[in-house]
């Protein structure tokens, strides 16, 4: 009776916390721990709105971020006009296929000002849709050959390689369908992808297959967010996307803007939010294709001392202290939202970002670590001006931080003290799975320390939960089902071939699937193909595999195959997603934790109307289980259904009613649920309404 006592005490303490923090509070009211750091953070927060008013004076954020109406190539009043940012520039000539890429008088640009802004004014005769261009930027001492910084267009010849801008001004403007599309603010079911190797076939994709082909397959599978990764423009296929050269141009290798607008559209349509991997935390190293030393000046962008370049990445870092660099960014997310109606962004990198030492071989296990000086405030700043512009824009956008420090007031909204990201991604969620995977047999994987770990997260921010993204695809690294399979994805696949461990790893599969979407503090997102154990990794060409596509593909026939088990772990995550569809079960952030029992192997929580019950023991079944529940319920879900793969153990359509265990006061929870559980196997239950007298 004590122990419950003391639990109602704690939930009570945290819902007033909670409800001070929603209705006035800052984030760091509520967390004791953050008291002799409080005068840091507020000194955050004051140069953030010190930046803020420094730079719009006194406007908005909105309007500061235009940089994309007056800079790069634009068509106005039957005249081409561009413009250019390159303060250390001596002179600038536009070079092309209509001048036989010479330098002439009258492609020459004009210095506008001391600023550095430079412009040239062409009658509509001089260019044309689909004309290939670039700069050609002289400095003090040298010249070299650019591509505009703003340009929408970029494009890379097939015998060359060479990239260079285009001029693109098609006769006819794409026509949204879904001009004024809203979410409904739902809770995140996000669908992560990759436009190019979204095709089965050994070659990039297009944004027209992955319109008319996959999105279908995401309506289907129930979830409600797609997350495109390799938008912006990148020299290098094999980077996923993460070295960005040109950061307003669609990646062309998968198509024309107008065909990754219809793809959005579609989505719209389908009423499925799309959000953009958007790559603010460093850029490509490349100097003609990318920022590099675009006006000869290493500083433009970027660093210029020991800061400049990312160790481990190969690329360069941005100069957040730098007005114009803010103002290039910020532009750049406004541009997206507004061009191609994006419906938020996650924010790649943002470790990398917010500390000097890029967060690389740290673990943060002391609040110290988040305020010790080693933090980039330039960089927090640019990150909550970023937040600050995006919500105002676009004010049910969302924003989600990939982050793994787990640095206090990032996901807390600006309002709050603090940062403004909607959501952080739960990075030590797949983590944790991965280490129980490759150490501990999962007999003895700890209860108590599981769920421990799949809940905690500050109270103030909303997390998304995954089991693995890209990162866990690619070539070393394995999926979670590869790494309990191993050579029997290729030879044990067959509906009608069973042993020990490929029953306990399509068990698993779908146990660590449902627990990590059950227990999601605010979202849960799934990478393209693992929903149903896809059996091959991600290697891009590269020469390393002479060049080769085929591990950057997605074999979606194996999932349609009748006699293959992919097809039972796509059924059941589909049904597993319906949970979000039909119940709304990630909107309701509170679990109640009912039953870890270490021993047995026994998990169980509610979570509004559901309640979960997970046995994890390879070998024992329970019959008559108890959980302290009260009420009447119904299973919805099994993991051991014989359309997920299982074995059928469980008569599903039992109304169970919980039993009074006995006379004792109800403090002492009186009331258990009995069931029987079979082993590897997950339950998810549907509380009965109660008949009011009046509906007998």
């Amino acid at each position: 009776m004590n122990k419950l006592c003391d639990l109602v005490f704690v939930l009570l303490m945290i819902n007033t916390q909670l409800n001070k923090y929603m209705n006035t509070g800052k984030f760091y009211n509520i967390d004791k721990w953050l008291n002799p750091y409080i005068s840091i953070i507020e000194e955050r927060i004051s140069r953030c709105l010190q930046k803020e008013n420094e730079l719009t004076e006194g406007g908005s954020l909105v309007d500061f971020s235009l940089g994309h109406y007056y800079y790069g190539l634009h068509y106005v009043n039957n005249n081409w006009i561009l413009r250019e940012w390159a303060p250390n520039a001596s002179d600038i000539f536009i070079i092309g296929e209509f001048n036989h890429w010479k330098e002439e008088a009258g492609f020459r640009m004009t210095r506008v000002n001391e600023y550095g802004n430079w412009e040239l004014i062409l009658s509509s005769d001089k260019l044309k849709h689909g004309d290939l261009f670039k700069l050609s930027i002289h400095w003090e001492g040298g010249k070299g050959e650019r591509i505009p910084s703003y340009i929408s267009r970029v494009v890379q010849d097939d015998k060359t390689k060479i990239f260079s801008a285009q001029v693109w001004h098609p006769a006819k403007k794409y026509q949204w369908e879904t001009e004024d599309f809203h979410s409904d603010n739902t809770a995140p079911v996000i669908y992560e992808a990759h436009i190019g190797m979204a095709t089965p076939e050994e070659r990039i994709g297009s944004f027209n297959e992955f319109t008319d082909n996959i999105i279908p397959r995401i309506v289907g599978a129930g979830y409600n967010t797609i997350q495109l990764m390799a938008i912006q423009e990148h020299p290098f296929y094999g980077s996923f996307g993460y070295h960005v050269s040109n950061y307003f141009a669609v990646s062309s290798r998968f198509g024309t803007p107008e065909e990754l607008k219809r793809l959005i559209d579609t989505a719209h349509k389908s009423g499925l939010r799309v959000i953009m991997d958007i790559v603010h935390s460093h850029a490509v190293k490349n100097t003609n294709e990318g920022l590099g030393l675009f006006d000869g000046s290493p500083g433009q962008y970027f660093h210029t001392n020991s800061r400049r370049e990312h160790v481990a990445w190969d690329s360069l870092c941005f100069d957040y202290g730098k007005n114009s660099v803010i103002h290039f960014l910020l532009s750049n997310c406004h541009y997206w939202l507004e061009e191609y109606k994006f419906d938020g962004f996650r924010f790649d990198g943002i470790t990398s970002m917010i500390y000097y030492d890029h967060g690389l071989g740290k673990n943060f296990t002391s609040y110290d670590d988040y305020f010790n000086g080693g933090q980039d405030i330039d960089a927090l700043i640019y990150l909550y001006l970023a937040n600050k512009m995006i919500h105002s824009l676009k004010p049910d956008a969302i924003t989600i931080a990939e982050e793994m420090s787990g640095m206090p007031g990032l996901a807390a909204g600006t309002d709050k003290g603090g940062i403004g990201f909607d959501y952080r991604l739960s990075m030590g969620v797949p983590d944790l799975w991965i280490k129980l995977i490759k150490e501990i047999p999962d007999e003895n994987w700890d209860m108590g320390l599981l769920i421990h770990e799949l809940t905690q997260h500050r109270p103030e921010e909303k997390i998304i939960s995954y089991c693995e993204s890209h990162d866990q695809a690619l070539v070393g690294d394995k999926t979670l089902i590869f790494r309990m399979l191993d050579s029997e994805m290729y030879t044990g696949m067959s509906v009608s071939y069973h042993s020990f461990s490929m029953d306990r790893g399509i068990a698993l599969h779908k146990m660590i699937r449902l627990l990590t979407f059950a227990t999601a503090g605010g979202g849960y997102l799934n990478f393209m193909g693992n929903e149903f154990g896809h059996p091959e990794w991600i290697d891009f060409p590269r020469q390393g595999n002479n060049w080769s596509y085929k591990y950057a593909r997605r074999q979606w026939h194996l999932a349609e195959d009748n006699n293959l088990k992919y097809k039972f772990l796509s059924a059941f995550d589909q049904q597993m997603v319906d949970l979000q569809n039909n119940f709304r079960v990630l909107d309701n952030r509170y679990i109640e934790k009912l039953t870890e029992n270490n021993f047995d192997k026994i998990i169980a929580f509610s979570r509004g109307d559901l309640l979960f019950v997970f046995n994890f023991h390879p070998l024992k079944s329970y019959t008559g289980y108890g959980i302290p529940v009260k009420g009447k319920y119904r299973i919805i879900l099994d993991t051991d259904d014989a359309a997920f793969g299982g074995f059928d153990r469980i008569d599903r359509t039992v109304l169970y009613s919980a039993e009074k265990k006995s006379e004792r006061p109800a403090l002492n929870i009186p009331f258990y649920l009995f069931l029987y559980l079979p082993s590897r196997c997950a339950l998810v239950f549907k509380k009965e309404a109660v008949k009011k007298v009046t509906d007998l």
